[in-house]
């Protein structure tokens, strides 16, 4: 298979010497990420403190994300993690008289489904849906299980176990049509997946820069539909989500309009820089093109995957799932560290290993990684 994006690799050092086929879990580093690391540490050591430079990274960051999902930088948070933003939101949401549910499934990943249960003192019901690795079914599963008693819908647009795909656009339909919101956690999509927010008219939708997006922990993004943000008053927040944040003023609590009354305390503006530069590059490639072309690595994963008899706990077609194919292995960390000693990055979760390749792998690196995962475990 030619490779599209041949002439990037360039920008990824590590994969001189080792395929890292672990973009569910952390991205390859790239220079022009290295580089804006070493511009924020050296503004630092030169001017000792500079808030212009500071917030202008924030706001180019919030700008590429924008522009990414194709919404207005004025419609998305800067915060430190989706737990954060999913926190957020659920502290501007009522859980009274019919309308108490959430609906989310087993298979999202932990951390939001803790937030959701964590509402139940304040009169939420938690409601799962019984997901099943590699199903092709759970879009369906969501949306016959919003009713009127339904508040919010959260779904995992791309599973962390197993990759399989959620259609936002038709669990998103089903809440509205029963008067609910939808969150989107797309930590496992953004960046691999196109996610265009007004198309697929999503309510809110949340991502960190770690994953497929090339960036670093400790920032994440919100986007809030203008007319829903200014419906919702969050009880979680900080400085930065008032009218002015420079009033300084402790005695009276205002909300900005839009988005920003998400926004809590200082932005993280190191992890502002980075994801500045990384998204900038994949905005650059295209995230359209970038789906495409991992479709199809994940058809050559999931073919070589069946000529090795490995098992697969990712749906069988790549259509109904993203960039990662998970394989069940009973000592996946333990194999995970010997991969890594084979020259290749994967990822372990529970019981499977996860081959999550990125723009710049090749199909030779994804059929390398499952032979040698085939070696280490006959």
């Amino acid at each position: 298979m030619k490779h599209p994006f041949s002439s990037y690799r360039k920008l990824f050092p590590i994969l001189e010497r080792t395929a890292q086929l672990s973009s569910c879990s952390q991205s390859a580093l790239s220079l022009p990420v290295r580089g804006a690391i070493d511009d924020y540490l050296e503004v630092w050591l030169q001017r000792g403190a500079d808030w212009g430079y500071w917030m202008e990274q924030v706001e180019l960051a919030r700008a590429e994300f924008a522009r990414m999902i194709n919404a207005k930088p004025d419609d998305v948070a800067v915060l430190g993690s989706v737990s954060d933003a999913a926190s957020s939101i659920a502290s501007a949401l009522t859980f009274e008289g019919d309308r108490r549910e959430i609906v989310t499934t087993t298979l999202d990943f932990p951390s939001l489904c803790h937030v959701w249960l964590a509402q139940q003192p304040r009169g939420a019901k938690v409601r799962f849906v019984q997901a099943e690795a590699g199903s092709t079914r759970t879009t369906a599963q969501i949306a016959e299980a919003v009713d009127a008693r339904t508040a919010l819908v959260s779904v995992s647009q791309a599973c962390y176990y197993d990759g399989q795909i959620i259609d936002i656009a038709t669990t998103g339909r089903a809440a509205r049509e029963q008067g609910a919101v939808q969150f989107v956690d797309a930590y496992q999509s953004a960046g691999s997946i196109a996610i265009d927010v007004r198309a697929q008219e999503v309510d809110m939708l949340a991502t960190g820069a770690q994953k497929y997006l090339l960036g670093i922990p400790g920032i994440a993004f919100l986007y809030v539909r203008p007319e829903l943000a200014q419906r919702l008053t969050p009880k979680v927040t900080g400085w930065f989500g008032r009218v002015n944040p420079f009033s300084f003023d402790p005695e009276h609590l205002d909300f900005a309009d839009g988005a920003a009354r998400f926004n809590t305390g200082t932005p993280p503006m190191m992890c502002a820089s980075v994801a500045r530069a990384s998204m900038s590059l994949l905005n650059e490639i295209g995230i359209p093109s970038i789906e495409a072309y991992l479709a199809e690595l994940s058809a050559v994963a999931l073919e070589e995957a069946a000529r090795l008899g490995l098992s697969v706990a990712s749906p069988a077609t790549p259509a109904a799932k993203g960039a990662n194919t998970a394989i069940r292995i009973p000592n996946a960390a333990e194999v995970e560290a010997r991969m890594l000693q084979s020259g290749y990055v994967v990822s372990a979760r529970n019981d499977v290993i996860r081959v999550a390749p990125h723009f710049y792998n090749t199909a030779d690196e994804v059929v390398g990684a499952l032979r040698e995962l085939t070696r280490l475990t006959q």
